[in-house]
């Protein structure tokens, strides 16, 4: 149809419009036969529709009643020339007439211009949603509604991964985080209900398949000799870990773990610096309360130590909930077995045996060692093994010690083997009680002579550190000269108040700590001990200083501190035989 036809029609309707918004008396069968009803409340002449019910529609169609659909021509009820007219107004918001109209009518919301919006900011609001519904989750959980807190947890996990990292490095971060909030949250839940199902677990369960023989048979051959001496060991201390179980309300098999960790062994050191019983690291320990100074290391100590084990493990069965899992994350920190659970992308794995390939080499043969053992000691004909008779039980008294003595001294005064004394105080790193009160451990029958010899006892003095003297030459390092005394850098730096490593000063003149066999000779090698200090002179060599003195090359380097292949320089000072 010919252009000027639409364009007059639009020029109409406008004008129809707007008379119809803004002329209360007009008649309503006027109001009907243009098509605009669906627009305005009859009785009150007032808007009732909305803008997306007719201009912002994609088809462009009004909303008219069946009745006036039918009596309208077509042209009236789809026009694309007013549709795209009226489109391009509404979407732009240029048309003033037209918003004007829209604001003063209460009924119609005006039209705002596009806002830009910030999609780092629409991603920090779907993380801060996601660890809101966290929060609400936690509360349901704590109000006995585990349904609805897994709902929860399932609707921020869902916002969370609609969450597109795309490199930035705060919200990848934020995102991690709350996934493993939200992992955590889910485990605890599990171990909650399984928990409440099966009771406090009073027994572990002993597992039997084919990882676990595997490890029935290292037992039974190569390792043997290892688990015949720790069972025999587990008599001292087993009584009594026995006991702390039992306050504690947690499984006795608990009590054959120490085996697995250390052998019953007081003072096992493990590669990674765990140590004691119970195998804690520095870290651990502290968490745990093990005090760990100067003079003594809890780790060592078997009773305090196991009180730290239990409660870590009450602590881990209350994240888990099932005791094989507990174990694992004994083992290698309950972190990692977080992690692992996390990431197989479904709610929780309550089985070790789900977990077992997924965890480090050393976790995952710990757990069946410790079922293996289990078996062993409770079924030994069944497996040929004849088991030792255990150690006798370790039974003391303690005593109060205000000042510092050293162990040998007083098992020489009471007449109790020293080797008894020490192993009674393990955690003593000195052999010695520290500079303040202490409750010392001792055999029964003889802590009254313990006490009355405590009086007449002098107080011990730790010997000072006895130090050599070294000027540094150039291209010399801390490194190189901690070698050359048989020392570690970190001695010589706190014996030098260094802080950096690697700011040292040609002609700097330094503080060798030295201790032991090699203290002892330095301290003899005095000059007025029948030694003197001479300056080596350019040429001299080792040899040849011992030989001019008439010592042995084996004392002359043993005195100074030195090896064969130690290298000395002109100017250094030596000690020398006089002659």
């Amino acid at each position: 149809m010919d252009f000027k036809f639409y364009f007059c029609c639009l020029l109409t309707r406008i004008f129809l419009f707007n008379g119809c918004a803004y002329n209360k008396g007009l008649d309503q069968s006027r109001i009907t036969e243009l098509g605009y009803s669906e627009f305005l409340d009859i009785e009150n002449n007032e808007f009732s529709g909305g803008l997306d019910n007719d201009f912002s529609s994609n088809s462009g169609r009004r909303f008219l009643s069946d009745q006036d659909q039918n009596q309208q021509p077509s042209h009236i009820v789809s026009d694309p020339v007013f549709e795209s007219f009226s489109s391009g107004v509404l979407k732009s918001g240029s048309d003033s007439s037209l918003n004007a109209l829209y604001t003063e009518n209460k009924s119609l919301p005006s039209i705002e211009p596009a806002v830009n919006v910030d999609p780092i900011q629409v991603k920090q609001d779907k993380l801060d949603e996601a660890l809101g519904i966290c929060q609400e989750a936690q509360e349901d959980w704590k109000a006995g509604n585990s349904e609805m807190a897994l709902e929860l947890l399932d609707r921020a996990y869902e916002l969370l991964i609609n969450v597109e990292t795309n490199g930035n490095a705060e919200i990848f971060q934020q995102k991690e985080d709350i996934r493993f909030l939200i992992s955590r949250r889910i485990v605890e839940i599990y171990a909650s209900r399984q928990t409440m199902l099966n009771g406090k677990h009073n027994e572990i369960p002993l597992i039997m398949n084919n990882i676990v023989e595997r490890e029935i048979k290292s037992f039974l051959g190569k390792e043997k000799e290892f688990f015949l001496a720790s069972y025999s060991r587990s008599g001292r201390y087993r009584q009594m870990i026995l006991n702390e179980l039992q306050k504690a309300g947690l499984p006795e098999r608990l009590s054959w773990l120490p085996l697995i960790e250390s052998g019953f062994l007081i003072r096992a050191l493990s590669r990674a610096r765990a140590l004691g019983l119970w195998q804690f690291i520095p870290s651990t320990g502290y968490k745990f309360g093990l005090e760990r100074n100067q003079w003594i290391d809890e780790r060592m100590d078997p009773v305090t130590a196991t009180r730290a084990a239990i409660e870590y493990l009450t602590q881990l069965h209350k994240i888990f909930g099932d005791w094989t899992t507990a174990l694992a994350a004994y083992n290698c920190g309950e972190g990692t077995v977080l992690r692992v659970i996390r990431n197989q992308h479904i709610n929780y794995l309550d089985n070790f045996w789900d977990l077992y390939v997924h965890l480090p080499s050393e976790t995952a043969r710990y757990v069946p060692r410790f079922m293996a053992a289990l078996h062993l000691i409770e079924n030994p004909e069944k497996y040929g093994l004849e088991l030792p008779v255990p150690m006798d039980q370790v039974t003391y008294k303690e005593i109060t010690v205000e000042k510092q003595i050293q162990l040998l001294d007083l098992a020489s005064k009471i007449s109790v083997d020293k080797k008894e004394l020490i192993d009674m105080n393990p955690e003593l790193r000195y052999k010695a009680t520290p500079n303040y009160e202490y409750l010392l451990k001792v055999p029964i029958d003889k802590s009254e002579i313990a006490l009355a010899s405590l009086d007449k006892m002098p107080a011990w003095k730790p010997p000072e550190p006895q130090y050599v003297y070294h000027r540094v030459r150039r291209g010399e390092t801390l490194s190189h000269i901690a070698r050359r005394y048989r020392t570690s850098v970190k001695k010589i730096a706190r014996a030098n108040n260094i802080r950096s490593y690697n700011r040292l000063r040609i002609g700097q003149r330094l503080k060798i700590p030295a201790r032991g066999s090699k203290a002892a000779s330095l301290a003899n090698a005095r000059p007025g001990s029948g030694f003197k200090t001479i300056r080596v002179r350019k040429g001299d060599c080792a040899y040849d200083i011992a030989r001019m003195y008439g010592m042995s090359l084996k004392e002359f380097l043993s005195i100074n501190n030195l090896t064969k292949r130690s290298v000395i320089y002109p100017g250094q000072r030596v000690l020398v035989r006089i002659r």
